[in-house]
């Protein structure tokens, strides 16, 4: 396994990260896979994943749930260094997942690198359209790109998909 760089700031970065790196690691994953912390199964996780695309392209639509006076300083996460915590719960969806919304494992993935292609198209459309994401508020295209770039970095981790390149200086 290729360690692979955590530069969240690093444009090319993030976009390849995203097209090529989850591709290939998605790849290995199967229903046997068994993550490294936290409780989701292996279709949970690119589920979750899957809800995080839609929501960066307004084909789901969700509340902020940080207060307005630290929203400012919760968004600096998607500049700064720091890793997605373990066991961070998202607020819009709460202590339990969701149904499963595919039948299988390999539907998931494959719908999930729908939903990718289609952030880029969608980011590359209307650039400057703004949806909420349920700790950071209103974000455009870059923005979302950065917060999936250290949400999908997280769960690739989670299931030892990546490994990180700790040796990478930004």
């Amino acid at each position: 396994m290729t360690p692979i760089p955590f530069d969240v700031n690093d444009a090319k970065l993030r976009e390849s990260f995203l097209r090529e790196t989850m591709r290939e690691a998605i790849a290995a994953l199967t229903e046997n896979s068994l993550p490294l912390w936290g409780d989701m199964t292996p279709q949970q996780m690119i589920e979750h994943l899957v809800w995080a695309f839609r929501c960066s392209t307004g084909v789901l639509d969700l509340l902020c749930y940080t207060p307005g006076s630290i929203l400012e300083r919760t968004r600096r996460f998607l500049y700064d260094k720091r890793h997605t915590p373990h066991e961070l719960k998202n607020p819009a969806i709460g202590e339990k997942l969701p149904s499963l919304q595919f039948s299988t494992l390999t539907e998931a993935r494959e719908g999930l690198l729908r939903e990718i292609g289609h952030y880029f198209k969608y980011s590359q459309t209307d650039p400057y359209a703004q949806h909420v994401h349920p700790i950071f508020g209103p974000l455009g295209a870059e923005e979302w790109q950065r917060a999936h770039f250290k949400h999908c970095y997280h769960h690739l981790l989670q299931f030892g998909l990546i490994e990180e390149d700790t040796t990478a200086t930004a």
